[in-house]
């Protein structure tokens, strides 16, 4: 009872003081970042609105004023670029606008109505007034990081954390006043139950809770409903009325009570009264990915790089570790474990969810099977008896007693030199000479290259033209058509389904109409046309799958070439999911998905040799008449040796579905198709292409950036819009994009991982972010 007193008393003497503001804001004031009038300030002086310096500019926003320690509480629009030195914040035509040479005005403070004065309060709260004394805005009700006496987090409200103690950009970690009643700390990115790192342990079933701070330093949760208090977080041992509390997410991720007392020449000092967590090692992302926390205290805290890797940056406490050595080659699925070896610890563990979990395996065993496993970084064998593996990057890794789990780590069995330090710099007339060297090597290689080219083209177009065949026939048991057979079935080469690169598909019946065909007729230039005829009879010509289109026959007859396959009633994916005046059902699209992946698993795995299709897309997944998805279009398609797993060649493909090791000359491997897939599997889910210019929102331009952050956000909803869809099998199903489309190709699960996921064999790892090239 004497708490709920104190908060009625607190709530009458709050809006007794904003009743009466001591002092105005008049319409037309204005600020500059230099001068004199660079903030408007409360009355009594501690808080101030305006101009501060960040960086190499300014940004906007309001800090308790303590001489040389001002404190920033509030930011506006945090994420901006800095501001320069001939901006202008002014009160006018009602609103407070940010005004600026480098772009639009912004406006930093605003209502429905227009305001007739504004106010900075003693308690740091901005707001705007009426012509009615009436409060329309307020600063308070748009928190960033900081909450200070009398300000409420409601029901849904975050604070997010700096980026750092100078800069207040957004940072890596949020505090959320969740809907159930419960307040959660999570890194910025992230919502699971397994990544939040501390919590209020208060829920509330059907009502709504709020966080206060109150003005003589009380921290706690209240019901929404009827003004309840449920928990105190903190409480002053002695009442202090002259000073100031603010409650801050930090940067490091803790959350923290601070007071500021003022003395006679307006200095304050700073106290720390109460934080959240004791140890900064239990902040789940204090340090970067592959990094772990060492330490038990805020001066001694520490982060370290896992085995195998090294620091990024060249900051201690938050930069990312990566591995200090390139993954190699699989042979025959495996890990060439020559080039590899284990190492293990006993005193780490991490709950980042793997990818493979098994109790069939001993200790010993768990590592060794990691080594061998081409997919594996690291494992983890647990007091269980579980084997649990996992690949990089790790984010929750923490040291643990000692012994009680046992960690392997890959490394590199060779001498890898470290990164991060200067290697020797050869003297500038080595570099002018080899440079000179290379340059005269590489002209005279490509003068060779292209007469080599020139005549070979020739030569072997005169023969074309002579033989009429290249002896592709008897490799493979098909049916040999005429080229008048072939015009004949179609009528003259009279209905067009499709149109490629190389040719048109006309739809064609042999039989008297009984048994519906396809006709592919390579219309190109005879070289590319041969080189794609070639390619297509030898993959497509041995391949037997009912998630591939099936080749019956083709013609070959002088210069003519052209393939037969089975009839597609139902057209191509690219006309189902974006043409259609509805979305096709959820389903359905679901079961096309799966197709695509059996079908891009079998030419990967199952057989005879690896076959890379090259050119996944929804204009090469064609539908029969049940809606069975097949893939088409074998024209590009890469086969490799039994026991190859990587190859050199130029760019093939569609732009926009292509692997980003295409644009960078790396050897490709069969991963390059599972980065198509990833990219289909999205426009699958949202029955829109990946890159979408007509688009309400900017952020949605580019689909597979905008999943990731209605992923991370819980907001994947969105994604389908009105239409009901199951969120968990949805999110998995995002997931699973997202790792496909990593832009390192060891990243990227293999087909058969990404089948088992979707099918929800295996559990799916929480994905990083794509690169924007994705």
């Amino acid at each position: 009872m004497a708490l709920y007193f104190l908060l009625v008393l607190f709530i009458f003497g709050s809006a007794r003081a904003q009743s009466n503001p001591p002092s105005t804001i008049r319409l037309g004031s204005s600020l500059h970042p230099t001068g004199q009038s660079v903030a408007w300030y409360s009355a009594s002086g501690h808080f101030a609105f305006g101009f501060y310096p960040q960086g190499s500019g300014y940004k906007v926003g309001i800090w308790l004023v303590g001489g040389s320690n001002n404190t920033i509480v509030w930011t506006v629009s945090r994420d901006d670029p800095e501001i320069s030195a001939d901006s202008t914040l002014a009160f006018i035509d009602g609103i407070v606008v940010l005004k600026t040479n480098n772009s639009e005005d912004k406006t930093v403070a605003s209502s429905s109505e227009s305001a007739s004065y504004a106010n900075l309060l003693d308690n740091g709260n901005f707001v705007l007034y009426n012509q009615d004394h009436e409060t329309i805005y307020e600063s308070f009700s748009f928190p960033t990081d900081t909450i200070l006496g009398g300000q409420k987090l409601t029901s849904g409200g975050k604070l997010v954390s700096s980026f750092s103690s100078t800069n207040h950009s957004s940072g890596r970690f949020r505090l959320w006043m969740q809907d159930d009643g419960n307040l959660v700390a999570y890194p910025r990115n992230l919502f699971r139950p397994v990544d939040a790192y501390w919590s209020s342990q208060m829920y509330c079933d059907g009502c709504r809770n709020l966080l206060l701070l109150n003005s003589t330093g009380i921290l706690f949760l209240i019901n929404d409903t009827d003004s309840s208090v449920l928990r105190q977080l903190y409480t002053p041992l002695v009442q202090n009325n002259r000073a100031i509390y603010r409650a801050t997410l930090d940067y490091d991720g803790n959350f923290r009570l601070y007071s500021h007392e003022f003395n006679s020449n307006g200095n304050s000092k700073m106290v720390m009264e109460w934080e959240a967590i004791d140890d900064i090692c239990l902040v789940k992302g204090f340090c970067g990915l592959n990094g772990y926390c060492v330490g038990s205290n805020h001066n001694a805290s520490s982060c370290m790089c896992l085995p195998g890797s090294y620091l990024r940056e060249n900051d201690p406490s938050f930069g990312d570790c990566q591995r200090n050595f390139t993954r190699g080659k699989c042979i025959n699925g495996k890990e060439d474990v020559s080039v590899y070896k284990i190492t293990t610890t006993t005193n780490l563990t991490w709950e980042d969810p793997p990818y493979f979990v098994t109790s069939l395996l001993g200790k010993e065993d768990c590592g060794k099977s990691c080594l061998e496993d081409c997919d594996c970084d690291a494992a983890l064998f647990d007091e269980t008896g579980q084997c649990m593996k996992h690949k990089l990057p790790l984010r929750y890794v923490k040291g643990a007693p000692e012994g009680s789990r046992t960690a392997y780590f890959k490394v590199s069995n060779l001498a890898v030199q470290n990164p991060t330090t200067d290697s020797v710099k050869p003297p500038w007339v080595v570099i002018l000479v080899l440079s000179i060297s290379f340059v005269m090597y590489s002209g005279t290689a490509l003068a060779f290259s292209g007469f080599y080219v020139f005549k070979f083209r020739i030569i072997k177009y005169r023969k074309l033209l002579q033989t009429g065949t290249t002896g592709l026939t008897k490799d493979f048991i098909l049916k040999t058509c005429s080229y008048k057979e072939l015009k004949q079935a179609t009528d003259g080469f009279k209905e067009e389904l499709g149109k490629g690169a190389f040719g048109a598909v006309y739809k064609g019946s042999f039989d008297k109409g009984k048994n519906l065909v396809a006709v592919k007729r390579l219309e190109k230039v005879v070289e590319e046309g041969e080189r794609e005829f070639r390619a297509e009879m030898k993959v497509i010509g041995r391949t037997r799958h009912r998630n591939l289109i099936r080749l019956l026959g083709y013609c070959a007859e002088g210069s003519k070439r052209a393939l037969v396959y089975e009839y597609m009633s139902n057209g191509c994916l690219a006309n189902l999911l974006f043409r259609g005046a509805t979305r096709p059902d959820w389903n359905l699209r679901v079961n096309i998905a799966l197709d695509v992946a059996r079908g891009i698993l079998y030419l990967h795995e199952e057989c005879e040799a690896p076959i890379i299709h090259c050119d996944i897309k929804p204009q090469n997944i064609l539908l029969d008449e049940l809606l069975t998805a097949k893939i088409s279009d074998f024209g590009l398609a890469k086969l490799l040796m039994p026991d190859q797993t990587r190859t050199f060649t130029g760019v093939r493909g569609t732009r926009g579905y292509l692997a980003p090791e295409w644009q960078t000359n790396a050897p490709i491997s069969v991963k390059v198709d599972v980065f198509s897939y990833g990219i289909v599997l999205l426009e699958i889910i949202c029955c829109r292409r990946n890159i979408e210019v007509c688009v309400t929102k900017i952020e949605e331009i580019q689909l597979s950036i905008w999943a990731y952050s209605c992923l991370v956000e819980g907001e994947v909803d969105k994604l389908v819009g009105s239409e009901e869809v199951d969120k968990k099998t949805l999110e998995g199903m995002i997931s699973v994009a997202i790792w496909c489309i990593q832009d390192e190709p060891a990243l990227r699960p293999s087909m058969k991982k990404v089948l088992h996921m979707l099918q929800g064999i295996i559990d799916i790892p929480i994905p990083p972010c794509p690169s924007p090239s994705s």
